[in-house]
């Protein structure tokens, strides 16, 4: 993982794309926001954005 990571950034910092790194937070942050909230209550107020 930590491999993926490196990479990722190496390939940002190296042709200056660092404006791919939002984009990716935010990717990341919702994927987490839907595994997590699965299973709860919260899950149909979730669906609901989307």
């Amino acid at each position: 993982m930590l491999d993926l990571l490196r990479d990722l950034w190496d390939f940002m910092r190296e042709r200056k794309k660092f404006w791919l790194a939002p984009i990716i937070v935010v990717l990341v942050l919702l994927g987490v926001l839907i595994v997590l909230a699965q299973g709860s209550a919260v899950a149909p107020f979730i669906y609901t954005l989307f």
